[in-house]
């Protein structure tokens, strides 16, 4: 099934691997810099990034206003603003 407009994932390799949701607007740098933040765990982790752009979609700008990017893993919050590397390693260890 084709992701929507305001969703793409970004996928390291196929398989069973955790699934995190980054919460982010187009022009936000703060979304970009959590997005290669995360992007440089992947020496150590196999994971998906689904990035929903909060814009397109009226419910999740009223939910999330100005507090972006956020980083979500199974509807729970791991951080916002700026990558929080360890509760993020924290949870991508469960899946070692």
């Amino acid at each position: 099934m084709p992701l929507s407009k305001v969703e793409r994932t970004v996928s390291a390799q196929s398989g069973s691997k955790p699934h995190l949701t980054l919460y982010s607007r187009t022009y936000c740098h703060l979304c970009d810099d959590m997005l290669a933040a995360l992007e440089s765990l992947r020496g150590e982790h196999d994971f998906d990034v689904k990035v929903v752009d909060v814009d397109a979609d009226p419910v999740l700008e009223a939910r999330f206003d100005e507090r972006v990017p956020v980083l979500e893993a199974d509807g729970r919050e791991l951080c916002h603003y700026l990558l929080d590397e360890q509760a993020v390693r924290a949870y991508l260890a469960g899946f070692r």
